[in-house]
């Protein structure tokens, strides 16, 4: 079609009988302008000053397309521990024997008291409660230690938070193992939901020290620990035991079972020999919300995207924490690992837009749980941190993970790595995906609009039978030089205020749109007018030599394209706003220009390479006016625009999803 244009205007000049190597000359210039070269190059430089805006912001891009697959996000699926919550775990109930101790003390300063009912108790005192402290410390692998910047943890969090709790009693696991030397281990599995440590006891005897998840060590347990006596569970005591754990969840704390076994003479140490356990209690654990999560849950949710969390805790634990951070509203469903077992592939496709958190998931729950949510149309983005998780992380359209406590496995599979491990930051990063997207179009926009209003002027004239308005280095000019400036300058252009604050775009829908390609069209028509008028009128009316009437409209047209920069800069007026001066690019790029275009009248090289003609005051009022009137008739349609189509602003999408 470019070519077509450009040919039709070379061959209604030779019909005029102008010159045959001017019009070749202006056909060829006018094909070039007709095709937007600093496309590319604005696009890349866009994204790489996204790509630079996140990484200060702790957000570090490792694939460029997931920039702008970030703003279509309409799903975040995320883990609990250290993302949602603090990481800071701190044992505040130890529940034995069917007494609830409450522990003083936060963080990992092993600084604290055991109260019951608000009287200070010790431990030892408590039946049962000291054994619980010794099974927590002795079947752990983590480590806590005091350095200069506070204190460090090496391993589970959640093990470090019983470490501190035995040593709140005056506990310290050197001193147990001395005790009670390890000789075997039975590591944690998603599968088994426990963990164990086998010991050689003074007197010579092997015992298991087990900690796990609270209906599974309730399910192997076939006695209990009661007023220091050992009986054994029933239906009913087993009912009351989950009773008793669904009361520490409910307030959301992180549950631990606490068991032992003592094995017989001619017992191996393994998997085998965890059964008939003797239950001892439960660990309340809590894990403060980390700062910024409710806050950033709530844009997610202004903005349309949804937050769903995954994690490894029981069903009551996820419902009360999801209901503290607003992830949980009314009508969202929590469903269990078990329960999604069971669910088919269309089941759970069915469900999946409904459920707010899963729980009790392993590694293959969350490779179905994207799955699924993509079977449903979401854009969805998955933050993970261990080499389990790269599956997930893979499949997801963005894969985010943890840049301190991530493994390398997770941070290679992932799209984008937080530095600083915050939820906060993927909200940061969201927000970038959504401006970078708008800038892409904005600077679409400018160029295009441009670009036809030149085309526009040369086919009108020629149409008309009238002289050529431009000449062939002018159109190249205004090409490379009056386009590429502040089309640079709008990849600078500051978030809209509503960036978060409307749903996630469709990603199949196209950049030119019919009500896209409407707004190039209306306002490329107005830039054109303004200049034809002032060519006419030169022309007409003033009778002007040709040479000083294509000077007129080579600055009316210049100048128009540059103020109608801030056409481009939002959907909203931004003349009348207080957006006018927030990109200093713009106005740098202002600057530059127009000096420059004002040299090419004034600079006897650059005048007599592009043939322009001396201009008097009078002369620059009118190319003022003129140029001016696209930018204020502009202003004024926009908001009649917003006001008629929401959906459809000049140059921000606003596409709804389901």
């Amino acid at each position: 079609m470019t070519l077509s244009v450009a040919a039709l205007v070379t061959g209604l000049g030779l019909i005029r009988g102008e010159e045959l190597w001017l019009m070749v000359e202006t056909g060829i210039a006018l094909a070039i302008a007709a095709v937007p070269e600093g496309l590319p190059v604005v696009a890349t430089i866009t994204l790489a000053v996204g790509v630079r805006r996140m990484a200060r912001r702790q957000a570090l891009v490792r694939r460029l397309t997931a920039v702008e697959t970030l703003g279509s996000a309409t799903v975040i699926c995320t883990d609990k521990t250290g993302t949602l919550t603090a990481g800071e775990m701190t044992v505040t109930a130890l529940a034995v024997g069917g007494k609830r101790l409450e522990v003083t003390g936060a963080g990992y300063e092993a600084v604290g008291e055991f109260r019951i009912d608000g009287a200070v108790v010790s431990p030892a005192e408590v039946a049962g409660a000291d054994l619980a402290l010794r099974i927590g410390a002795l079947a752990n692998r983590a480590t806590v230690r005091k350095t200069y910047e506070g204190w460090a943890v090496v391993g589970d969090p959640t093990e470090a938070a019983l470490l501190v709790l035995a040593r709140k009693a005056g506990l310290r696991r050197e001193d147990l193992q001395a005790e009670y030397p390890e000789v075997a281990e039975l590591p944690f599995s998603s599968e088994r939901q426990l963990m164990a440590t086998f010991h050689r006891a003074p007197d010579g005897r092997s015992v298991a020290c087990i900690k796990g998840g609270p209906r599974r060590i309730v399910e192997v347990s076939s006695s209990k620990l009661t007023g220091g006596e050992v009986v054994p569970l029933d239906d009913s005591a087993r009912a009351a035991l989950l009773d008793d754990n669904r009361g520490l969840a409910a307030r959301g704390l992180r549950v631990l079972a606490l068991a032992y076994r003592e094995l017989e003479a001619d017992e191996s140490p393994g998997p085998e020999a965890v059964h008939d356990l003797v239950f001892v209690g439960f660990a309340g654990i809590q894990d403060p919300p980390a700062e910024g999560v409710r806050e950033t849950i709530e844009r997610f949710h202004s903005a349309g995207v949804r937050t769903v969390m995954i994690t490894g805790d029981q069903a009551v634990t996820a419902e009360a924490v999801g209901r503290e951070l607003g992830l949980l509203r009314d009508g969202d469903e929590t469903v269990r690992g078990r329960e999604m077992s069971s669910l088919s592939e269309a089941e759970l496709g069915e469900r999946v837009g409904r459920v707010a958190a899963f729980s009790r998931v392993s590694p293959e729950h969350k490779l179905r749980i994207v799955e699924a949510l993509q079977g449903r149309g979401d854009i969805v983005g998955m933050l993970g941190d261990g080499v389990n998780d790269a599956a997930a992380l893979k499949k997801a359209d963005i894969g985010v993970a943890m840049g301190v406590r991530g493994t390398d496995v997770a941070k290679e599979t992932a799209d984008v790595v937080l530095q600083d491990d915050r939820f906060e930051t993927i909200g940061v990063a969201v927000e970038h995906g959504r401006v970078i997207y708008d800038n892409i179009r904005k600077f679409i926009f400018y160029l295009f609009s441009c670009n036809l209003s030149e085309v526009a002027t040369l086919l009108v004239t020629g149409l008309a039978g009238m002289p050529l308005p431009l000449l062939p280095l002018q159109i190249l000019w205004l090409n490379l030089v009056t386009d590429v400036f502040p089309a640079l300058a709008l990849a600078m252009e500051p978030p809209e205020p509503d960036v978060m604050g409307r749903p996630p775009r469709d990603p199949k829908s196209a950049i030119l749109s019919p009500w896209f390609l409407s707004s190039v069209v209306t306002f490329s028509l107005l830039i054109t007018s303004a200049t034809l008028g002032v060519f006419i009128w030169a022309l007409e009316f003033k009778g002007a030599e040709l040479s000083h009437a294509v000077t007129l409209a080579f600055m009316t047209l210049a100048l128009a394209q540059l103020f109608h920069v801030f056409n481009a800069r939002s959907a909203r007026p931004v003349v009348f706003g207080r957006r006018l001066f927030r990109n200093r690019w713009v106005w740098g790029a202002l600057v530059l220009t127009i000096g420059l275009q004002i040299a090419t009248v004034y600079n006897p090289l650059l005048s007599r390479v592009l043939g322009t003609h001396s201009l008097s005051p009078g002369d620059w009022l009118v190319v003022l006016g003129a140029s001016l009137m696209p930018l204020v008739i502009g202003q004024m349609l926009k908001p009649i625009s917003m006001g008629s189509s929401r959906v459809r602003p000049v140059v921000t999408a606003r596409t709804s999803r389901d």
